[in-house]
């Protein structure tokens, strides 16, 4: 493992648990990042090494697996966003889906045959589907200014389609899982929708409910086959919690349809 600074083989090098996390913990030594891993890892892992062959930015690089069988990867500098707590503004949102965009275009030419161990499951690539990150909100990004200069956490990764990653970010990020005035929530749609490319501010909408419905389901079921990442979300209240969320979103989705049918 490479460490920064002067080796000295009788001290054991100092592993520093790095920021958020409610899945899986992360520690830092030196310039190598920690990470629990699963069977899902060398599909996701495959899918990184494919996506720095093809020149994606703002990735981490994997340099392998420590004798305690924790993923390696490379240390991305930059700031975090705090989960839940942080209200990322238009410029950063911008960069964030200008970067999914990229992204997709990079996952569309990794095409893995057969079936592969996802963290949700096992299942092969459909031709309609790409593999998605699955969990792109603001908390796995590490941002510079106004620019997100890093995408973290890929162990959720997995098959689906575009607009998954893309409504799962307007969920956490626009973020429609909290009561924004009305005024915002159609323009920062509206700014994702235009900023994405080839889909409508109404049909991002309306996959938030689908994706997030899925997401709550894909939670709970990994909760019942004792997945410990999924089973740490329990102290945050989930599935639950995103289930109620869904709801109030339901009771406000007539005033959003309507506000954006008048702003178009």
């Amino acid at each position: 493992m490479a460490v920064s600074g002067p080796v000295n083989e009788d001290v054991e090098p100092v592993e520093v648990a790095l920021p958020g996390g409610n899945v899986g913990g992360a520690k830092l030594v030196g310039d190598v990042v920690l990470r629990p891993t699963g069977p899902w890892t060398p599909a996701v892992h495959a899918l990184l090494d494919h996506l720095h062959r093809v020149g994606l930015d703002s990735i981490p690089r994997v340099l392998g697996v420590d004798d305690q069988g924790r993923e390696m990867l490379t240390y991305i500098p930059g700031r975090s966003i705090a989960a839940d707590s942080e209200f990322v503004g238009d410029a950063l949102l911008t960069s964030a889906v200008a970067w999914l965009r990229r992204f997709h275009d990079a996952a569309a030419t990794f095409r893995p045959s057969g079936v592969r161990r996802w963290r949700h499951g096992p299942r092969a690539l459909a031709e309609h589907e790409i593999v998605c990150h699955n969990d792109p909100g603001a908390y796995n990004w590490i941002v510079d200014g106004d620019r997100v200069v890093g995408v973290i956490d890929w162990d959720m990764a997995g098959p689906g389609v575009p607009i998954d990653d893309l409504a799962f970010m307007a969920w956490k990020s626009l973020p429609l899982h909290v009561d924004l005035p009305l005024h915002d929530v159609v323009q920062r749609l509206r700014l994702m929708a235009r900023t994405y490319g080839a889909i409508s501010p109404r049909e991002l909408l309306v996959h938030v409910q689908r994706r997030m419905g899925q997401a709550a389901d894909n939670i709970e079921a990994g909760q019942r086959r004792g997945d410990p990442g999924l089973l740490n979300l329990r102290r945050i209240g989930e599935p639950g919690r995103t289930r109620q969320r869904l709801e109030r979103l339901r009771d406000r989705l007539p005033a959003i349809e309507a506000a954006l049918d008048r702003s178009s």
